[in-house]
């Protein structure tokens, strides 16, 4: 019974990737024709970059140039013409994740600038990945572009006058992700961890989870303030009050989808029946809601395996 699940989980994923591609490509690539970056300043020193793939969080100051992320290869050109003119030197790429629209930047930007990302971004950048639902293949990075410094639990850098922590948060979006604090300016870059606005894609074949997002949001929304800027890894610049809605539109659909399994209903009757009216905003975004329904059920099928 599990494989006939899995094989109709897998089948529908597959469906859905173009619907998925192109949604994408309506919501989060506004520049990409002209392959610009639309730049935001939040604070004094600090810059919101929107391109193609992942949120930028640009530092300036002092030290030099500090970036978390690095988007897409086909942005790289135009990425390093944003930096340049700030007329100082990168010394520093943290990546949330190994995702390549967070990653791929790394090829160009590595050569003079140091890495830093969490152990499991190491290991999955330097191997071969795939992600099924978007017909993904990342090959191994070349030396230049992987993490040059690593860290297991967390990491905490200084830098333009800023104190910088990375922490891991497990089983999130995928087994390698972190956040990434800045306390002084009273900013948080929460990676893919939060898609503002939109139901997200959870990379349950790189050890993410629907209930590992929940429980780390949970335990972050502690950590920040009702003024802290939240910088999600897609969508618009956010706040503490929307991330904790995100979080519970994650335990509500969750729940939705969880009774109807526990219904015995297939894949494909519970994306025919769909989610409670109070959700259908959310999926006007990156993946609609057929999707959704299939990665909490890929994800609430492989919790209750552990189990």
């Amino acid at each position: 019974m599990n494989k006939l699940i899995t094989s109709l989980m897998m089948a529908t994923l597959l469906c859905f990737t173009n619907v998925a591609l192109a949604a994408d490509h309506e919501t989060n690539n506004h520049h990409t024709d002209k392959k610009a970056f639309k730049v935001t300043e939040l604070k004094p020193g600090f810059q919101f970059l929107q391109g193609k793939g992942g949120n930028i969080l640009l530092s300036t100051g002092k030290d030099g140039l500090l970036i978390v992320d690095s988007d897409y290869s086909e942005m790289s050109p135009a990425l390093q013409e944003t930096l340049a003119s700030y007329k100082s030197e990168l010394k520093y790429v943290l990546n949330t994740h190994w995702h390549g629209d967070h990653t791929q930047g790394n090829k160009a930007l590595g050569k003079n600038a140091d890495i830093i990302a969490h152990d499991n971004v190491y290991l999955r950048l330097n191997s071969h990945q795939e992600v099924k639902l978007f017909n993904m293949v990342s090959k191994p990075y070349p030396a230049d572009a992987l993490p040059d410094i690593t860290f297991d639990h967390s990491l905490t850098l200084r830098f333009n006058d800023e104190i910088i922590k990375a922490l891991h948060l497990p089983n999130g979006h995928t087994d390698g992700d972190s956040v990434i604090f800045f306390e002084k300016a009273n900013i948080v870059h929460m990676g893919d961890h939060y898609f503002s606005g939109m139901f997200p894609f959870i990379d349950v074949g790189t050890n993410g989870s629907v209930s590992g997002v929940v429980k780390n949001i949970h335990d972050i929304s502690d950590e920040i303030g009702d003024d802290t800027i939240v910088v999600p890894g897609h969508g618009a610049i956010s706040n503490k009050e929307e991330l904790l809605a995100f979080r519970d539109m994650l335990v509500g659909t969750s729940n939705e989808i969880e009774m109807m399994m526990k219904q015995d209903m297939s894949l494909e009757a519970m994306q025919e029946k769909g989610l409670s009216e109070q959700w259908k905003v959310w999926g006007k975004g990156f993946l609609n809601e057929k999707v959704w329904i299939s990665i909490v059920h890929s994800s609430l099928t492989k919790d209750a395996a552990k189990q």
